[in-house]
């Protein structure tokens, strides 16, 4: 059946459907040879379509992998500032795969990979009710009662916060640990929050996503997901393709 290119690419784990566009005004699109001009483009898949000069194979079944995020590589393919990579760190052997959501270049802990974009949008959106847990290591003076105003939910720069749950680890002098639980998870969240009652992040590690978790899995270790949890964890909301 016929679908949009945008669909498409993301179906194949090139990208997702809000980064195909960017790739096609990029012209790094191409169909029998041609550079495709419009996310519109239908295909039925049968065509050549190439991304970056490579040929892009029809959809495999999907495939979901754990990886431990080091701090000091970014979440993205490709970079302007020629920054290193999660995707230049990931060893050899897996297909193309793109993330659900991003660590920032200081972050690390938990990020899931995925070879197909549908997923990675569907794991994504906010109406799943899935947490994304973090142990936050900040520094300075923690006042229990802003961090219960922050947890009822807040907006920051014009920015507004769903609610989350903080709970105090540990406290040493002005340094502290916490673990906070977003449902959300919009850009430099955790950073931001913190920031607006006078706390700076020192170190933020993801421990889960969901119901999966980071658990003994290494800096820089890969874990694929076996195909019965992933059907067990995301069958009856998402279609695996097998």
């Amino acid at each position: 059946m016929p679908e949009r290119i945008a669909k498409f690419l993301a179906r194949s784990g090139v990208c997702s459907r809000r980064e195909a566009e960017i790739l096609i005004n990029q012209e790094r699109i191409t169909i029998n040879g041609a550079t495709v001009t419009t996310p519109a483009t239908m295909v039925n898949g049968d065509e050549d379509i190439r991304f970056d000069g490579e040929k892009i194979k029809k959809k495999d079944k999907t495939r979901l992998w754990l990886y431990h995020k080091p701090a000091g590589l970014i979440t993205s393919h490709k970079d302007e500032k020629d920054r290193d990579t999660v995707f230049a760190h990931l060893p050899a052997g897996l297909p193309r795969v793109i993330s659900v959501g991003r660590l920032d270049l200081n972050s690390e802990g938990l990020l899931l990979l995925t070879n197909d974009g549908a997923l990675s949008r569907a794991l994504e959106l906010p109406e799943n009710g899935w947490s994304r847990r973090y142990k936050v290591k900040v520094h300075g003076t923690v006042n229990e009662k802003k961090l219960k105003e922050l947890e009822k939910g807040t907006v920051v720069e014009g920015i507004e916060y769903a609610p989350c749950k903080i709970t105090i680890d540990t406290t040493q002098q002005s340094n502290s640990w916490l673990t906070i639980s977003l449902t959300e998870g919009k850009n430099r969240e955790i950073r931001k929050l913190m920031a607006s009652i006078g706390l700076t992040v020192a170190r933020l590690i993801r421990l889960s996503y969901g119901p999966f978790q980071l658990g003994s899995l290494k800096k820089g270790e890969v874990r694929e997901v076996p195909q019965k949890v992933l059907k067990e964890q995301l069958g009856k909301t998402f279609e695996i393709c097998e």
